[in-house]
């Protein structure tokens, strides 16, 4: 019972950092956008071209500005105020969302107009990532840390079921009520971020160039553990992302309608979302890489579950398992690259850690739509499932130290003053 106390009143503890809170509430409002969004597109590019490459290509069009912007991003996040950064990105966001209610309303037929508005959104994200992952060192101190990783995730899993389910619903009445939604939890989060107070950037201990731009690629090189972790999400989920094909899969395999795709989109986030709430609850300390390890196994199995399923129901709880295997290595990689890495460049060891996260996820969907267009659905996802199994037992082989690392390392947070609301 004490322990449950104590655990409630350190959560409750991270209250009392205003800018913290605001943070939150921004990502949120962005997270659950960004969900309905993606259900939005997704279904309605398939609708117009019932091609699963589409579903692929949306991805590519994200990942190809985000890979060619994220390194100077990173850069731009150690060197200008994170704050304003997100609120830029925020605001690029809005008017992609714009731009899609403007294609709707004008009755869209093709896809090229929709890639066009994603490749902004790849910039957008590009330089969000960095800067958000960047900047929440700087919201509490060292000894709320986890707890406010493991909120922040909390809160980020919520989105990733309610958005979905609200987009699936919302889409029933049209993809321009999901696009005007959007629009409009863009703009509560433009205005939260245009508020939030944080600490100044660290002065240049050296001017920009190529030397500091690599200097975050260098440091997760030469940090073993690091390397292993983020490049062991990035195969997993580049070979086992079968949410990608989801538009197709509901609608041909298991012959549900939007608000059906809109659960299946929102089962990896329910199972996530148990797990984020049980971390913030009671954070990992001990067996930090069999425990990463053992969730990306579980990933993979799951996946293959998904792939061999053709009951909706059996589909929901395989993805439920799937979300919440992820959550385990997700939460990991990012208190290792949090911890390990010093403030000073945490912008473009953030934006390192973006491109592996960028590549698995969007590369990840157009390497799904591909393999889909030539195999079939249900082979894509199976071999995928089991290349993330594989992947699992060849990193535990190559990267010994992190299958044998018990704790999280000592942290480089920054001292952090509680600033009141303006």
């Amino acid at each position: 019972m004490e322990s449950s106390i104590g655990n409630g009143q350190r959560l409750g503890r991270l209250l009392a950092y205003p800018a913290f809170v605001r943070f939150l509430a921004a990502r949120l409002a962005v997270s659950i956008a960004v969900q309905m969004q993606t259900v939005a597109v997704g279904w309605q590019i398939y609708s117009i071209t019932h091609d699963p490459l589409d579903l692929g290509l949306i991805g590519l069009s994200q990942f190809l500005p985000f890979v060619v912007l994220i390194l100077p991003a990173g850069q731009v996040a150690d060197r200008r105020n994170r704050a304003r950064i997100l609120s830029a990105c925020f605001t690029l966001e809005l008017l992609c969302a714009l731009l899609l209610l403007a294609f709707t309303l004008s009755g869209l037929k093709v896809a090229w107009p929709v890639f066009g508005v994603m490749v902004l959104f790849g910039v957008a994200r590009a330089f969000s990532m960095p800067a958000g992952q960047a900047l929440m060192p700087n919201l509490v101190p060292a000894v709320m840390f986890s707890r406010a990783v493991a909120v922040n995730s909390s809160a980020w899993q919520v989105s990733t079921i309610a958005g979905p389910a609200i987009g699936g619903l919302v889409y029933l009445l049209g993809p321009h009520v999901v696009y005007g939604s959007v629009a409009v939890l863009l703009t509560v989060a433009v205005v939260l971020m245009s508020g939030l107070r944080t600490p100044p950037p660290a002065p240049r201990a050296e001017p920009d160039s190529w030397h500091t731009l690599l200097e975050g690629l260098r440091f997760v090189w030469q940090r073993k553990i690091i390397l292993g972790a983020v490049s062991l999400d990035l195969f997993a989920v580049l070979f086992g992302g079968a949410t990608a094909l989801l538009p197709a899969y509901g609608s041909d395999v298991l012959r549900v309608g939007p608000d059906g795709f809109g659960w299946l989109r929102a089962a990896p986030g329910i199972g996530a979302a148990l797990i984020a709430v049980s971390l913030a609850w009671r954070p990992v300390m001990r067996r930090v890489g069999p425990l990463m390890f053992a969730g990306v196994a579980l990933f993979g199995l799951a996946t293959v579950v998904f792939g061999l399923s053709e009951s909706f129901v059996l589909s929901l709880l395989a993805l439920t398992v799937l979300g919440a295997a992820d959550m385990v290595s997700v939460y990991i990689r990012h208190m290792l690259v949090q911890l390990e890495t010093p403030d000073s460049i945490r912008g473009r060891v953030s934006a390192v850690n973006a491109v592996f996260i960028g590549a698995s996820n969007e590369l990840g969907e157009f390497e799904s739509g591909l393999t889909a267009a030539w195999w079939g659905l249900k082979p894509a996802v199976v071999v995928g499932g089991i290349a993330s199994i594989a992947i699992a037992g060849l990193w535990r082989r190559w990267f010994p130290s992190l299958k044998t690392m018990d704790q999280f390392p000592a942290a480089h947070v920054p001292p952090v003053h509680r600033t009141p609301l303006p």
